[in-house]
């Protein structure tokens, strides 16, 4: 039963969001966008803070060993980010020349050997997202249904900008579309690969925990606020915060419906 809602979480996550980003995509401002990375942000650190971290301390492991295995995974994230493989470019909707610092092979104007990297680089990611996500579900059902929320609500803004990159390489939006969804649908692979190496070895859960702690936590402070921190006008600055608390109040909600199941 755990595998089967591995399955349909990761399912959702993975090829969810860049459904739900295609359909964004197409009517949504740049402002909008800026609504998402405050929402997403909100839920990854809420499904880091208040639900995986207090579960694996909850457990019975060293807290010492816990909080080097934070320690860790946070270093590890930014070497993966350094080496263009964890965050492969993760361009958004209202940068209008799409293009990441980090990322030297694509340009303005990406061909096809830019959009293949953007490909790999969600493949990669998506693998690692379906890992983090068995782990939650592994230790408690409602753990995986924050888990794999906080995974589509930090992925369907950065895939509306990498649909916008393939669709520039590869001059089809169907195709783009097709491919980008074949990428996320790793996030499953990545879901059966973990429920085989977890189940039978639950010793190992708390790190797990920990380690997909670390990865949200990298991603939002690392990624997504950034981005958020301009100056703005009061108003902006309101509904900044608004949807940020929006995310944490949204990943305690369903956390609270699995409580209820």
């Amino acid at each position: 039963m755990k595998l089967l809602y591995i399955v349909l979480g990761t399912l959702a996550a993975g090829v969810g969001s860049v459904l739900v980003a295609a359909m964004l995509a197409r009517a949504l401002l740049s402002a909008y966008t800026q609504h998402l990375l405050s929402l997403a942000a909100g839920a990854l650190l809420a499904t880091a803070f208040l639900h995986l971290l207090p579960e694996a301390f909850e457990s019975g492991a060293s807290p010492h060993q816990l909080f080097i295995t934070l320690l860790v995974g946070l270093v590890f994230f930014f070497l993966l980010d350094k080496a263009e493989l964890w965050h492969h470019g993760h361009e958004h909707a209202h940068h209008h020349g799409h293009q990441h610092h980090h990322d030297h092979t694509q340009t303005a104007s990406p061909g096809a050997s830019g959009s293949w990297s953007v490909l790999l680089g969600d493949s990669i990611h998506a693998f690692g997202d379906g890992l983090l996500v068995a782990a939650a579900f592994l230790a408690d059902v409602k753990l995986g249904l924050a888990a794999s929320l906080a995974v589509l609500a930090h992925e369907v803004p950065h895939h509306i900008g990498d649909l916008v990159v393939l669709q520039q390489g590869l001059g089809q939006s169907r195709s783009a579309l097709i491919k980008l969804s074949l990428a996320g649908g790793v996030t499953v692979l990545g879901g059966v690969v973990g429920h085989s190496l977890i189940a039978g070895h639950e010793e190992w859960l708390p790190y797990w925990l920990t380690l997909a702690s670390s990865s949200y936590v990298y991603v939002a402070l690392a990624d997504l606020i950034p981005q958020l921190q301009k100056r703005l006008t009061a108003p902006a600055t309101a509904a900044q915060i608004t949807w940020l608390l929006a995310g944490i109040a949204l990943v305690t909600g369903v956390t609270q419906l699995g409580h209820m199941h």
